[in-house]
């Protein structure tokens, strides 16, 4: 059973800073790409930021400049370092990550998101 934990959610003004994390656990061979992904109310979900085993990074055009994504993949983790958050970046923030259980198996998973307020 693998599971992705996120954390580092939380209300914060504009302008402000968070700092996500996303931690994957259980059966875990490697682990390829892997990202966050945001839902506001009303919205469909959509991508942020994603980053590959080898640390290669894509932004959402929103958001270049503002947020960071890394990893450690010792610890089978991602990050996301938001910074001058706006109001508009309000919303579910979601891990994704594509885990591998052998060599030729590998799956999609979803964590359960953590919330992102940031006030004006």
């Amino acid at each position: 059973q693998v599971q992705l934990v996120e954390s580092g959610g939380g209300l914060v003004q504009a302008g402000g800073s968070l700092r996500l994390s996303c931690a994957a656990s259980g059966r875990i061979f490697s682990i390829n790409g892997m990202g966050w992904y945001r839902q506001a109310p009303g919205k469909q979900r959509e991508l942020v930021a994603v980053i590959t085993r080898g640390g290669s990074a894509n932004y959402a055009s929103s958001v270049k400049g503002r947020f960071s994504i890394s990893r450690d993949n010792a610890e089978n983790t991602v990050y996301l370092q938001m910074n001058s958050l706006k109001p508009e970046d309000t919303a579910v923030y979601y891990c994704n990550a594509e885990i591998m259980s052998s060599d030729y198996y590998g799956m999609d998973y979803w964590g359960k998101g953590t919330l992102v307020t940031v006030s004006s």
